[in-house]
């Protein structure tokens, strides 16, 4: 039995598309694998506070050594990596937002970016090499954009900050076997849009393909 999170970063809620394609997902997942343990963090209409410099000095505090001032402080985050260590299977669904994610899930991630927690340096201080500690799991991204031609070797592929940005920061964590599924065209409408939504469902069918 595997532990799925699914993590929403959308502001939007029945008018998200990158919602709607974790939900596809979930519903093909669960019909595949019914035993498997369905966890949702929302990042997007929920509060996640930015991180402060009391966080910060919080986070680079020894844990014996942490005031109960500075345990409070590292309270969300603590949860927010405990939570997410313990799955096996992530899917992150997120629009692009202004090229790149939204800030929500900027937020979330930096709390989750904690130092000997979920990445080290290889000789243990600062050195240049990342060594990730959240190993053999697995990350679909399920994306959505107004426009298209962001992947690699198209048209708008330099502007994009999204997923470039989450395989390098989730890869320095450790999880290196990321699948990308992205909805495209949805500012455009119409029968440019709805070929994309046909050839996005399509796409995740196929993940489930065997």
């Amino acid at each position: 039995m595997r532990k799925v999170l699914v993590i929403n970063a959308s502001p939007r809620g029945q008018r998200s598309h990158s919602r709607k394609l974790t939900q596809l997902f979930t519903q093909k997942w669960q019909q595949q694998a019914p035993n498997d343990v369905i966890i949702h963090r929302e990042v997007g209409q929920e509060n996640i506070p930015h991180i402060t410099e009391e966080w910060i000095a919080s986070a680079f505090t020894p844990p014996q050594r942490l005031s109960p001032t500075q345990k409070q402080t590292m309270e969300l985050s603590d949860q927010l990596v405990a939570e997410f260590k313990s799955a096996d299977v992530y899917v992150i669904g997120t629009p692009m937002h202004n090229w790149s994610i939204p800030s929500g899930l900027k937020a979330y991630i930096d709390h989750l970016m904690r130092f000997n927690q979920t990445w080290t340096f290889e000789s243990g201080k600062p050195d240049g090499k990342y060594v990730g500690l959240v190993n053999h799991k697995k990350m679909y991204i399920l994306t959505s954009r107004g426009d298209a031609g962001y992947n690699q070797g198209e048209l708008n592929a330099h502007m994009n900050f999204q997923t470039p940005y989450l395989r390098t920061v989730f890869g320095i964590m450790g999880i290196k076997d990321i699948t990308e599924v992205t909805l495209e065209n949805e500012e455009y409408g119409g029968e440019t849009f709805q070929e994309s939504l046909n050839k996005t469902h399509q796409r995740i069918a196929d993940l489930f393909e065997h």
